[in-house]
């Protein structure tokens, strides 16, 4: 993290306490960009125990690869924990991947082309492609509005009710963070924790 981030955010009025408690927090590559993908898909719709109890198994029974989900028996896949509906979304992310998609390709685009060219693959959205702008390509002003935990975050430093407050109010609120808004995801999801 930056020292001009880590200024920033810690003289925000709402966020400035989280960053205190939680010092310099980083953005860091993911080592292996299509693992990070599957494991956003994994997480999608789930709570953060019943997501990593599916991850545990995925990676325990089957090779994390393109070859190897594409490989695996879909009843082994759906003994992990994944839905027919997920098991198929692995499989589009493997298929893209072993037709040459790859994270290098992704960045030179901008941001919002990362997004286009990932939510072409079936079964990536917005909240997905989000988290891989900033756990793969550790791009620093990306602000996941579609995370529940960023949602409940923005209820816990703004003192309002997130049933009520609309998704367009909060990236107003967040527009202040810019150009570290990834950073201040961070530290939402940390007060949430």
């Amino acid at each position: 993290m930056s020292d001009d981030a880590y200024r920033e955010l810690k003289c925000d009025p709402h966020l400035g306490d989280v960053v205190e408690e939680h010092g310099p927090l980083s953005l860091d590559p993911a080592d292996d960009p299509f693992e990070r993908l599957v494991v956003s898909i994994v997480n999608q719709q789930l709570s953060t125990s019943a997501a990593a109890t599916i991850r545990d198994r995925l990676f325990e029974r089957v090779e994390v690869t393109p070859a190897g989900l594409l490989a695996a028996d879909e009843a082994v896949l759906g003994d992990c924990g994944l839905s027919n509906q997920k098991i198929g979304y692995v499989r589009n992310v493997a298929e893209a991947f072993q037709d040459g998609f790859s994270a290098e390709s992704l960045r030179a685009m901008d941001d919002d082309d990362v997004i286009d060219s990932l939510t072409e693959i079936r079964g990536v959205g917005v909240w997905t492609a989000k988290m891989f702008l900033i756990f793969v390509l550790a791009r620093e002003d990306v602000f996941p509005v579609e995370d529940l935990g960023i949602r409940r975050g923005m209820e816990r430093v703004f003192g309002f009710d997130v049933d009520t407050v609309s998704r367009g109010t909060m990236r107003e609120r967040a527009a202040k963070w810019t150009p570290y808004r990834s950073y201040a995801s961070l530290y939402l999801w940390r007060s949430v924790d």
